[in-house]
């Protein structure tokens, strides 16, 4: 079937003599705090609701597999969303500027409205479709709905994007007071409209494989599993966040990532939720765990900032020198690394949670990422590749951002004489082995003194616990402390 040869079958009446307007979605998956929505109601047109898929528009990095499957479902209880308010949520495939183009002509539409992206082929591909709709007279209205603060805000005072985290939060923080976030409409004026369009399912999003069936068990995509993520933190986690965000085997973490990713949630609720409740206990000021929390949402910003700034980083160094490091490409080792098979039982369970869930705890990323950089040599990019595939917060800023930072070649990056120690980082972060234990199942009856460095345990306990070393269970694929040494000379030369 051709990918536009499906009609449009729900139609609503159009108020007379009042020309209709575009509203795309893009990463703003969501009805509530949505100002370029908003705006188009208000603006007292009928309002057609769009999603174009067009993966080719966002260059070398379109959605990978896992964000694919989150995207599905989040589509599906967006379109369900809009069905309550009688209105039809409309899917097409192919070229944004001409499916645009297509339901201008087809139905005299005077005006479109989009959220703002920031990533570097969406701003471009933003930037060509903007001025040519202008060209035509055609209305054009885009908002900020992902960030607390536009990148080309915050500056140094010698007029420069910050590469530095710290002065550019407590430039953002006095910069900005995010308000109450908009309401979600309780009706909508749509029109009677006949367009070719397709179905959801047509765009493939989800897996030919059952690589993803675990994900439903971890997951609820959509703005309202977004809402009941933020309230279940809010209520248990956020208080005890500073204390437990580094241990991977709690709930110590929002796990908002992914919706905030798709825009399923803003940043501007997510901080009107922590206001609110910092109101109710009164305390506003100095309160550990929100502010340590916020801060989180402020490295989200950072990423942006960066990005935006920096286009080039997502395949980069923004530190030049770092250009010619001699990384020492395996298929071997990078393969090993992929499927946790590296024989250091913390960064196995990290990778082996990323493929099962889409996700990865934040503390468990530093680790793996460290240890591929410079335990193994794999460049980071290989990294930031394999995450961007399985991760279901695949989001190209902070995605690019973090991998950069862990190889010591982006903003506030890491010293490069900061080299996770696995061993001692699973030990101070995962002191019992419950994270390990889950992760890493056939490690599971060694003590706690072991379960972190099995190679070193004795004979007797190894049996005991039913693991083989090389067999059961893999040796360590590289001896740390000779990687680190190893590492450090390389790292210097750079420096």
């Amino acid at each position: 079937m051709d990918k536009m040869a499906l009609w449009s079958g729900r139609h609503t009446t159009m108020a007379s003599n009042s020309k209709p307007c575009l509203y795309l979605h893009r990463q703003d998956l969501r009805l509530e705090d949505n100002p370029a929505l908003t705006a188009a109601i208000d603006s007292g047109r009928p309002v057609i609701p769009v999603f174009v898929w067009a993966p080719e528009e966002q260059g070398d990095w379109s959605p990978g597999a896992a964000s694919r499957w989150w995207l599905h479902h989040s589509l599906s209880r967006l379109a369900e969303a809009y069905k309550k308010l009688n209105v039809e949520l409309l899917f097409f495939k192919g070229k944004t500027a001409e499916v645009v183009d297509r339901l201008i002509a087809e139905n005299d539409v005077e005006a479109v409205y989009w959220n703002r992206r920031y990533e570097p082929a969406a701003v471009e591909h933003d930037k060509q479709l903007k001025q040519s709709l202008k060209d035509r007279e055609i209305e054009v209205h885009s908002f900020n709905g992902a960030l607390l603060c536009e990148p080309w805000e915050v500056e140094t005072q010698q007029g420069d994007p910050y590469q530095v985290f710290t002065p550019f939060w407590k430039s953002v923080r006095q910069k900005i007071k995010p308000g109450k976030p908009l309401n979600a409409p309780k009706e909508m004026q749509s029109a009677k409209i006949k367009v070719k369009s397709c179905q959801l399912d047509d765009f493939g999003l989800l897996p030919k494989l059952d690589w993803a069936d675990a994900f439903t068990d971890t997951w609820t995509p959509g703005e309202e599993g977004a809402r009941e993520k933020l309230s279940e933190f809010i209520k248990n986690g956020i208080d005890d966040y500073k204390e437990q965000r580094d241990f991977p085997a709690g709930r110590g973490t929002s796990r908002l990532s992914p919706h905030l990713h798709l825009g399923e949630i803003s940043p501007t609720q997510v901080w009107h939720a922590v206001e609110v409740h910092l109101n109710r206990k009164r305390k506003n000021d100095g309160q550990p765990g929100a502010d340590s929390y916020l801060s989180e949402i402020g490295w989200r910003e950072f990423g942006y900032h960066i990005l935006y700034h920096f286009p080039k980083t997502t395949d980069k160094a923004l530190k030049s020198n770092f250009e010619g490091f001699p990384w020492k490409y395996s298929k071997k080792n990078l393969r090993q690394w992929q499927k946790g098979n590296t024989g250091y039982p913390i960064v196995d369970a990290g990778m082996r949670e990323l493929w099962e869930t889409g996700w990865m705890h934040n503390r468990v990323r530093m680790i793996v990422g460290s240890f591929l950089t410079k335990d193994l040599l794999l460049s980071w990019k290989k990294g930031a590749q394999w995450f961007w595939d399985t991760l279901v917060d695949a989001d190209l800023a902070n995605n690019t951002l973090g991998w950069q930072w862990v190889a010591g070649s982006g903003a506030d990056a890491a010293p490069y004489f900061r080299i996770f120690n696995p061993i001692l980082q699973a030990e101070r972060y995962d002191p019992k082995g419950e994270y390990v234990r889950r992760w890493v199942p056939e490690l599971a009856d060694l003590p706690d003194k072991w379960i972190h460095k099995p190679w070193e345990a004795p004979d007797e306990v190894l049996e005991k616990a039913g693991v083989t070393l090389g067999e059961t269970y893999p040796e360590p694929m590289v001896d740390h402390f000779e990687a680190r040494d190893a590492a450090l000379g390389i790292y210097k030369k750079i420096k």
